[in-house]
Order: C-alpha cells, then structure tokens, then sequence
C-alpha cells in the first residue's frame, strides 16, 4: 500500500492474492481505522483508493479472509458497540419507512438490473447443485427446489411476500397450477409483474399487489418469501412470523428464504445500509428460528446454503462488468464503482465472510409435510423429467 505522503507499507502473510492500492487523500488512513467498512467503500466510490495491482475483488477477498482482524481495529469495535446500542432505530421498519427502503433500491431503472440478472430477474441466491451450472440454470433450479418444498398442487393459493418482477409467481402459476397472489412495496416491480403477467397469459392466475404483508388479511395454503426477511429488522421478526402464522391456514406450508449470518447474533453492514440497503438486517439463524417458535409454529425443514451465493454474486459482478459502459451512461462513473463494489464485497463475504442463505419451512401442523425430506429430491427429479418430456414433445411436433 503506498500511503498519501508517499510512505510504502506492506500487510499480510503472502501465499495469497496479491493487491497494491494507493491513497490519496491524507484523511484517508484515520477515516479507515475509524470505520473501515464505511471508509473502504466511500474511498473506492470516490477514487481515493486506487487499485494498481490486482483486484477489487481479491482486495475484498483479502479483507473479508481477515475479518477477525478488521473487527478488532478499535475504531471498529467502537462502530459495532454503537450499532448495537441504536439497533433498534437502525433496524427498526414501520411501513412507512418499509415502502422508503424498498423504494431507494429498487424503484430505479429495471435497465440496470437487466445488465447483470438473469431474463427472469431473479434477484436473489441462485442454486448451484453442481457449481457448473449457468446463471440461467441455477435460477431454475432454485425456483424449483423452493417449489418442491412447498408441496404443490393445482388449485392452492400461494401467497409470496416480496416478489419482486414476479417471475417465482408466475413460475409457480404456470407449473404447478397454483393461483399466486405476490406483494411488493416496489411501484417499479409491480408495475413490470402485472406486464409480464398479462403477456404471459397469467394474468387470471397470479396477480400482484403493492402492499404490506403486515396488511394482508387473506387465507393461504402456501406461503413463500424469497430474499425479503433481511429488510424486516429485528424488532419486526415477531409481527413478521405472527403475519405468517395469520394468513396459514391449518394445513398450509411456509417457506422462508433469507441472507442470515453464523454470527450469534446479526447486523448490518454500515456501508451496505448507507447505500445499498438501509433498514436492512441479516440476522442469525439462531435468532431467526427463534421468532419462529415463538409465533408458535413447526420448524419442519432447516436447509443452509453456503456458497450458492458467493457463485450467483460472481456471474452478476462479471455480467455488470462486461456492462459496465452502459450502466455508466444510465448514472455516472460514481454509481458504477458503488455497484461494483456492492456486488464484489457481498461475494467474498459469502465467499470468505460470515454470511450464508437459510431456508426455513414451517407448518401450523406437524404433519403436514412427509415424514423425511426425500419428498423433495424426488419432486426436484419429477419436474425435471416431466421438462425433458414436455420438450421433446414440443420438439416432436415441430
């Protein structure tokens, strides 16, 4: 690292990546010491950190492999002692503050993220069995596996809270026969959702509503969220899983999908919540399961998924870069660094860090799912075949 006053420092046991920067500004060194999170982001955003040798992302590589030592800086510990004591006002979502949170992120242009998502705009974990799959693959896969542990038929009503451009809802219509109903409290996801609906034929079969799931009053058979816990906070859990348990009926399936973390307990990020995510919480399993029992329902199937994320982040970071002079022209050159260091430091902290995907699947009832899970390895399989045949068939006829 070669410091503003032209000083040469070098940090690390060597073996590893290798990354020269070079600061500019002569505040920098104490900003970084101080809140380095906070202060890494803000600098490479603002070119004051510049990488002249290898990476952004072996540079984050680097510091997430050395998390435990980043968090013992002083100023760090520091930052993590105020986080925890404001917690509740950092964290903490009314619905008011939901639809303002939701709307920083993603009630901007759909261009952008048609640069780096797949065409079905999934926008969280894919599903990597193997690890050679697609992007495009692993997103059908994750649909699928989640649909498998739903337990699916036609005619049941599916509630999906947080559904983003509704490509989980119409996948669900369109394959399982279900009727979807799919909130969101983004105008922009809506808006496309209903669109696709409508150009897909589904539109009697799914619909999508801008609302609040704390507001919703219906009965379901089945219930999903896929990447919506992490923006509930943890004083919401209790209303979050009370919600669940309302809408349930009897015999009814849920299944939550969530960033969480190892940690006892979870955080936030004081970059990621600045820019990228505010209001966000990526919470514990521990404390997640929980708020869970406490709503009184059945914990029936815990699944963690460790670097299915890490290899979802890695194509969104390629495909953004080989898009980047696009996404230059929609913002400036400062979005663009944001971006890239956005998607490059949740990678490595899947990746190297502490973070990891959970699915939890829960019942009002012990027994309305089988007694093991092979039930979903085999769905997985069925759906497959009957793909394979259905393609066949439409090739045959062609």
């Amino acid at each position: 690292m070669f410091d503003p006053l032209g000083e040469t420092w070098r940090f690390g046991p060597g073996g590893g990546p290798s990354v020269s920067i070079r600061l500019t500004d002569r505040a920098l060194p104490a900003r970084l010491l101080a809140n380095p999170s906070l202060a890494l982001g803000e600098a490479y955003m603002d070119g004051t950190l510049r990488i002249e040798a290898g990476t952004l992302r072996d540079l984050l590589s680097i510091c997430m492999t050395e998390i435990d030592a980043v968090d013992a800086l002083p100023g760090r510990r520091l930052t993590r002692w105020l986080d925890g004591f404001r917690t509740r006002s950092l964290h903490h979502n009314p619905i008011r503050r939901s639809h303002a949170n939701v709307a920083h992120h993603y009630d901007i242009s759909t261009d952008l993220y048609d640069l780096f998502l797949d065409a079905d705009r999934q926008y969280s974990c894919a599903y990597f069995p193997t690890g050679d799959e697609t992007l495009e693959e692993a997103q059908t896969l994750k649909k699928r596996h989640i649909a498998a542990k739903l337990l699916l038929r036609p005619g049941l009503e599916v509630l999906d809270i947080g559904s983003g451009w509704g490509g989980l809802g119409m996948e669900l219509a369109r394959q399982h026969g279900a009727r979807v109903t799919g909130l969101s409290l983004s105008a922009e996801q809506i808006a496309a959702a209903r669109d696709r609906a409508a150009q897909s034929g589904l539109s009697d079969q799914v619909a999508f509503e801008q609302r609040d799931y704390r507001e919703e009053r219906g009965q379901y058979d089945r219930v999903v969220s896929v990447g919506m816990f992490e923006h509930v906070g943890r004083s919401g859990f209790d209303a979050f899983f009370a919600a669940l348990q309302r809408v349930l009926r009897p015999d009814g399936v849920a299944l939550v999908h969530a960033i969480g973390t190892k940690a006892p307990r979870g955080g936030s990020d004081p970059w990621i919540r600045k820019y990228i995510f505010p209001g966000g919480y990526l919470p514990s399993l521990s404390e997640t399961i929980a708020a869970a029992e406490r709503s009184g329902m059945w914990v029936t199937d815990v699944e963690v998924l460790r670097l299915h994320y890490a290899e979802t982040l890695r194509h969104w970071s390629e495909r953004f870069a080989q898009e980047r002079e696009t996404a230059r022209k929609l913002y400036d050159e400062r979005f663009c660094r944001m971006w890239e260091f956005y998607l490059a430091a949740c990678e490595m902290a899947f990746r190297n860090g502490r973070l990891m995907v959970f699915q939890i699947q829960l019942a009002k009832r012990r027994d309305s799912v089988p007694l093991t899970r092979d039930y979903i390895a085999e769905t997985e399989a069925g759906q497959i075949a009957d793909n394979m045949s259905s393609d066949t068939d439409t090739r045959r006829a062609s």
